[in-house]
């Protein structure tokens, strides 16, 4: 059993003694690497603020050129919408506000420069609402389609219970 017992311990020894030769470069190789960690950290740091500053400084040209950057798109999108004959026909409406306005100021400028106490009304604008005004112009004409339906589907009823179907 005394054999066992130094056979391990000469294992024992042995391996400590490899351990502590390989502990040193394993030493060296983590405060290598704790350095270079550290030496990014700085270096991310550094660029952080250079990055920041650069933000700051170039911001202003950066947003003009981001928000002049749908122009084109935004001209294209005029153009075709300016194509389409129901968006032509809702311009002419509108413009009858701008043509009443028109009238009301030159008749302003005409009692003032007669003298006269103005008593043409000032303009009333009214905001354009155009998708308010899609809506309620296809509800009024879905409910006028559903009271057709409706309607067809009384005179089915009718004709059926009449023995005419």
């Amino acid at each position: 059993m005394a054999d066992e017992i130094e056979k391990a311990a000469e294992r024992v020894a042995k391996l400590r003694a490899q351990a502590e030769k390989l502990s040193g470069p394993l030493a060296d190789a983590q405060a290598q690497l704790d350095a270079a960690r550290e030496a990014e950290r700085v270096r991310r740091a550094e660029r952080e603020g250079v990055y920041n500053r650069t933000v700051v400084a170039t911001w202003r040209d950066r947003a003009d050129e981001a928000a002049r950057s749908g122009d084109d798109a935004h001209a294209r999108f005029v153009e075709a919408l300016s194509a389409e004959p129901w968006f032509a026909a809702y311009v002419e409406y509108r413009s009858a506000r701008y043509k009443r306005g028109h009238v009301l100021t030159e008749a302003q400028r005409a009692q003032t420069a007669l003298g006269e106490a103005v008593t043409v009304p000032e303009q009333r604008w009214y905001d354009a609402e155009i998708l308010s005004e899609i809506q309620r112009t296809v509800e009024k004409q879905a409910a006028a389609l559903g009271v057709k339906f409706s309607e067809d589907l009384d005179a089915r009823r009718e004709a059926f219970v009449a023995g005419r179907d």
